[in-house]
């Protein structure tokens, strides 16, 4: 008898939780990494989804720049408020991030990284990072792989190629050099003669490049991992009167960059898909706390490759980032 009070009461308790937060409006907050097209586009995701759902979401200032420094502030503003039911950021650094959101997660916010992940992204081991619900975000390993080939197969199996990347200490591009690396080592006459850092500076990916150009004047490629550091290459290229004679590869389908694909002055773009990453923040964030639900603690949307000779096929507009 007394044991099936307990249970009585026991699921008492769980549906007068779950009325709780099913009656609240919940309010999620999002984070971005840092102002441009690729994190615009997953906020409009976001919010379309949000608005779907019936959740309230709000949107962190976007940094002014990437790193830490611009981001903690803001995140400690965010957690302040006392008012946010669950946060999705995108975390500029592997290791300098660990310490505010783990305050933030221990404050009763879940938390949930995209794009970015902390520490290596395995979190269903025991570590000091691994308290996220989930790292919702691209295979930056497999997108640099794929880039290396497409490349490679363009510049018939061998020439030299320079990488121009932006931080060292963010997941996401170092996971899409990693993989460039390991998907030109399937070509033994493609050689990698170089790799630089720009820290998400267009000016200075664009100097990087140009020097590269001087240094190399038998280059046959480059690839630049993000927005910033893509159009600094393209414009290095462009500016070096090299178009068409040094393939470019880039990431991230801004509008600028599919107009230079369109124009000829690059040659292949990887489109992640930022809208779909935001929206399952919102739809699994939901999930969890309406339902209980157990994130995977990885969500991998996929990707797209953008070429001269698909860029203006009707069904590759969605993956333009607006």
């Amino acid at each position: 008898m007394k044991k099936g009070i307990i249970l009585l009461l026991s699921l008492c308790l769980l549906m007068a939780f779950a009325v709780s937060v099913s009656a609240k409006n919940l309010r999620f907050a999002f984070m971005p990494g840092i102002a441009d097209p690729f994190y615009f586009t997953m906020e409009k995701g976001a919010k379309a989804k949000a608005k779907e759902l019936g959740v309230e979401l709000m949107v962190g200032e976007y940094p002014k720049a990437w790193g830490p420094e611009y981001q903690v502030p803001i995140l400690k503003a965010l957690a302040a408020r006392g008012d946010i039911d669950l946060l999705f950021t995108a975390p500029t650094s592997t290791e300098a991030l660990i310490p505010v959101l783990k305050e933030i997660h221990d404050s009763g916010i879940p938390v949930i990284t995209v794009d970015t992940y902390l520490g290596d992204g395995d979190y269903s081991k025991p570590s000091k990072y691994s308290f996220p619900l989930s790292y919702i975000g691209t295979d930056n390993f497999l997108g640099g792989q794929t880039v290396a080939g497409a490349l490679a197969i363009m510049l018939g199996g061998k020439g030299k190629v320079f990488l121009e990347n932006t931080n060292p200490d963010t997941s996401s591009v170092m996971n899409r050099e990693l993989g460039f690396r390991a998907g030109l080592k399937i070509f033994p006459d493609m050689e990698l003669v170089g790799v630089e850092y720009c820290l998400d500076v267009q000016e200075t990916a664009a100097a990087q490049v140009s020097a590269a150009l001087q240094k190399y004047p038998d280059l046959a490629a480059v690839f630049g991992v993000n927005v910033f550091s893509a159009q600094g290459a393209y414009q290095a290229v462009a500016r070096a009167g090299l178009k068409g004679a040094v393939k470019i590869a880039t990431w991230d389908a801004t509008e600028t960059l599919i107009q230079g694909l369109k124009k000829g002055e690059l040659d292949l773009i990887l489109a992640q898909m930022p809208a779909e990453m935001g929206a399952l923040c919102v739809e699994w964030g939901l999930k969890h706390l309406k339902e209980g639900a157990k994130i995977p603690r990885k969500v991998i949307p996929g990707f797209f490759i953008f070429t001269k000779d698909n860029v203006n096929d009707p069904k590759a507009q969605q993956y333009i980032y607006k």
